[in-house]
């Protein structure tokens, strides 16, 4: 059996499932895998290396940890593999002209591209609301997500569905679609973007994931998006676990209480409401919302914030 030579590139979870699903492929050879630098992570700051270092290594696949693409020696290793495809899922570089030229590159990219074109487009299509999303396999080129669409697949949004599971809904979906536009690479028309309709969307900041409760529904929408970092919190540093929305636009004055409900509380917004199960105040431990408010007083009327 003929197999694709393939130099990957990629760094989180995302990709990790990617690079195990060609390495898994009787039809896939990697031979080269490039991820971002060891980080450290948590308080401690333990120097970690990403997970798709992890499963190359565990595979004996020659790993490189370039700062830059541009660095030494990346360009030669890349061409001395000689590979028929670079495939690329966040891998967190821009690719320079010269690699871009070495052999077809093929971005996975977790979007319906054109929309949300850059670093977040799973959060952005739970903050927007949107009925639903996809991934888009694509021809890599010098801009920022922009080149020519290969294939893509579509996935409809259930309305509680959270960033979590999100992801590792469109990380399968991505893990079959890499498959697919490989092996019929050849005989799929290369469609370019409407760049009219092209949106662009920034890394996330832990600002993002204050609330300000004028709206229930984006509250409901940055609670799905931003599940477990930024997490949403109140102006105060209050962070809301446990949030759904009761209804959506009734109009009430901002962060009142307007009931309880087993061991939760409904609060108002400026246009709908919610119910928060768990509150957390800066610097302490998270507790059942209702016992945050009948510890500090707090009845139907009075503003939780």
């Amino acid at each position: 059996m003929n197999k694709y030579k393939i130099v990957y590139m990629g760094t989180p979870h995302y990709a990790k499932e990617i690079l195990e699903t060609l390495i898994d492929a009787e039809d896939m050879d990697v031979s080269l895998v490039l991820t971002q630098p060891d980080r450290p992570v948590g308080r401690k700051k333990v120097l970690t290396p990403p997970p798709v270092k992890i499963v190359a290594q565990a595979h004996g696949i020659e790993v490189l940890q370039p700062n830059r693409l541009l660095d030494e020696g990346i360009f030669d290793a890349i061409c001395n593999t000689n590979p028929d495809y670079i495939v690329v899922a966040a891998f967190g570089q821009i690719l320079p002209k010269n690699i871009l030229d070495i052999a077809p590159c093929i971005n996975l990219h977790a979007s319906l591209l054109p929309q949300y074109r850059g670093a977040s487009p799973i959060q952005h299509s739970l903050l927007n609301g949107d009925e639903k999303t996809g991934v888009t396999s694509m021809l890599m080129e010098e801009g920022l997500d922009t080149g020519e669409i290969l294939q893509r697949v579509e996935f409809v949004i259930p309305e509680d569905m959270r960033l979590h599971a999100l992801m590792q809904k469109l990380t399968e979906d991505a893990c079959s679609l890499t498959l697919s536009t490989l092996r019929n690479f050849e005989s799929i028309t290369p469609q370019p973007q409407d760049d009219s309709k092209a949106t662009l969307c920034k890394k996330i900041k832990k600002s993002d994931g204050e609330v300000d409760f004028e709206d229930a529904m984006v509250v409901y929408n940055k609670y799905r998006a931003f599940e477990g970092w930024p997490g949403i919190f109140s102006s105060n540093g209050m962070k809301l676990d446990g949030v759904s929305v009761i209804e959506k636009e009734r109009a009430h004055k901002a962060c009142e209480i307007l009931g309880f409900e087993d061991k939760s509380v409904i609060v108002g917004c400026s246009r709908g409401a919610l119910k928060i199960e768990i509150l957390q105040p800066a610097s302490k431990k998270a507790m059942h919302a209702k016992a945050y408010c009948v510890g500090r007083g707090l009845k139907v009327g009075n503003q939780i914030f």
